[in-house]
């Protein structure tokens, strides 16, 4: 009894991973017990050679109509009656499963899934979003702005029918499932952001994610301050809470509304003036000089902010004397033309 009920529940894991396909598969498998046992009966009952008994099991199980090959004793005439029941039956089915595979659509999202999943194989450096509720669908339309490398898992039916409407690459399920973030590219993204509400399940994200890639970046959601130092121990680079965020810039909305409303300028791009980080690479003209010989401000009109140093300093509101290093990176205020011109440079 335990065997048959570990039996039972692995059919339908396996059901539940197929879905609508698994009908189809059994099916199609029934058919070829059948057709090999009706091989068998030829050959073994009856004597028959190969060929023969391959062409009667064919004739049979097609009800073509055509006569015995030769006569056939009263035994193999019963097996072959119970295979004419068993193989017009398992017909039905099949046609049955596929006819439902084609009326619910289902035959459709599979050939969509296979072509979203080789988009999706083929990218390099993209960013995967766990989660498509209030805080994942912000992210993913900021990041949209930038980059159309994103990939979405969701397991809710709904937002997953909005992600397809809309037209984003997706893949439909659990996110703590190590398969599923394998097939987002979690070997090859960029970053991770894991925006699930529910905070294990967050944990074991980034757990996943850090040991699959070391290198990937990791943004995970907190509803609590406590679970900070948890979400950073499991391999999270930086650690939100939404509610925190929001609080503060209500605050400072109403305390410094000329500057958050400068800000939100700078940020979304209402006007031609954007905050921007630009990285330093080995190669950069840059290096060796210090800000007034870059002559960064007089040749690109951009402001520099703020310095963030290859070991992680920071330097705030940079002096003139403030020497370039490989590595470092720019936090700089100016125009969407001048940064792509600067960034021919670095």
């Amino acid at each position: 009894m335990v065997l048959l009920h570990l039996d039972m529940a692995r059919i339908r894991s396996v059901k539940d991973k197929w879905g609508p396909l698994f009908n189809l598969v059994l099916g199609l498998c029934l058919m070829g017990v059948v057709f090999v046992a009706g091989l068998a009966v030829f050959m073994y009952v009856e004597g028959w050679g190969f060929i023969d008994s391959f062409y009667m099991i064919v004739i049979t199980l097609s009800t073509v109509g055509f006569g015995e090959i030769h006569p056939l004793s009263e035994r193999a005439r019963l097996f072959t009656a119970m295979i004419i029941v068993c193989g017009v039956g398992n017909f039905a089915f099949i046609v049955s499963s596929f006819t439902r595979m084609l009326v619910d659509g289902h035959l459709h999202n599979l050939m969509w899934r296979r072509k979203v999943q080789k988009r999706i194989d083929k990218l390099e450096n993209h960013y995967i979003i766990c989660g498509y509720g209030r805080i994942g669908h912000v992210v993913v339309q900021e990041i949209l702005k930038v980059s159309q490398d994103v990939v979405v898992v969701e397991a809710d039916e709904k937002l997953v029918e909005r992600l397809k409407r809309e037209g984003i690459m997706h893949i439909a399920g659990d996110a703590t499932n190590d398969k599923l973030l394998i097939d987002a590219g979690l070997k090859r993204a960029k970053s991770i952001v894991t925006a699930l509400t529910d905070e294990a399940a967050n944990v074991y994200v980034c757990l996943t994610a850090r040991q699959l890639n070391p290198g990937i970046s990791i943004i995970a959601r907190a509803n609590d301050a406590s679970h900070i130092t948890r979400l950073e121990f499991a391999g999270a680079n930086k650690v939100v809470l939404p509610h925190m965020i929001g609080g503060v810039r209500m605050a400072h909305t109403v305390l410094r509304p000329t500057v958050t409303d400068f800000l939100d300028l700078a940020v979304r791009g209402h006007i031609d003036l954007q905050l921007e980080q630009l990285s330093l690479g080995a190669s950069s003209v840059f290096i060796g000089k210090n800000l007034m010989d870059s002559n960064i401000r007089k040749d690109f009109d951009l402001i520099i902010v703020a310095i963030k140093r290859a070991e992680g300093d920071l330097v705030f509101n940079p002096g003139p004397r403030e020497q370039l290093c490989a590595g470092d990176t720019l936090i700089t205020l100016g125009r969407q033309t001048d940064l792509q011109r600067i960034c021919e440079l670095l």
